[in-house]
């Protein structure tokens, strides 16, 4: 079986918030914003993993996506657990602006672009935050190709002080998966395959492999900014 190395957990006291695959540490983050009396924008929102999670803690929450088969689908899981202050919109994120939601916090997980970071920095007021996920530079980086996508710590903060926020966390949170054969490592991409066929990453991460090979990373940018 493959060894997975895990970065070290941060997270000393429990969570109100819970949301299976998300990042405890960013959940930690937007725990400590006193979500009660809060208006939450979550961007690229999919079948509302993170907003439903949110709108259990919030005032009310907003989710927006461009994929209207996802936003349906928020929206029934919405009905299905009873929840009355949460609204899923299909929109493209990335050409809206921001502001007639009155956001008192906007999040976006596994979602960024530098439109993005700039549409949050003049929809949200002073003294309100920006929580997101973004790709690290080192995410996939087996395959030998970065995302148009993806950040360093110094182009993110850079980006969110061009926006008007001030930076309060920018971490990395990074695993490795170590492997034992080609096999093992070609199975735990298997669900990216279409996708990396599509950009060359493929047939890159297979000569990994073949090369001696046998990790494969995860590595996100976790961050919290703050309105100036």
């Amino acid at each position: 079986m493959p060894a997975t190395r895990p970065s070290p957990p941060r997270i000393a006291a429990p969570l109100k918030l819970a949301a299976p695959g998300i990042s405890p540490r960013f959940l930690q983050l937007l725990d400590g914003e006193r979500l009660g009396d809060k208006r939450v924008l979550d961007l690229g929102c999919g079948s509302g993993r993170l907003t439903l999670a949110l709108a259990g803690a919030a005032r009310h929450v907003v989710g927006l996506d461009r994929d209207g088969r996802a936003i349906a689908e928020a929206r029934g899981r919405a009905a299905a657990m009873g929840l009355a202050n949460a609204d899923f919109h299909e929109v493209d994120v990335e050409g809206e602006e921001y502001g007639r939601w009155s956001p008192d916090l906007i999040t976006a997980h596994l979602c960024a672009s530098d439109a993005m970071v700039e549409r949050a920095g003049r929809a949200l007021a002073p003294g309100s935050v920006l929580g997101m996920v973004a790709f690290h530079v080192e995410q996939w980086r087996e395959t030998g190709r970065v995302s148009r996508f993806a950040y360093d710590q110094s182009r993110m903060e850079a980006l969110l002080r061009a926006a008007g926020l001030a930076p309060e966390v920018i971490e990395v949170e990074r695993e490795v998966v170590e492997f034992s054969s080609v096999e093992e490592g070609l199975a735990a991409a298997v669900g990216l395959e279409d996708r990396w066929k599509a950009d060359g990453r493929w047939f890159r991460y297979i000569a990994f492999l073949e090369a001696g090979g046998r990790t494969l990373t995860r590595s996100h940018l976790i961050v919290r900014a703050r309105r100036a």
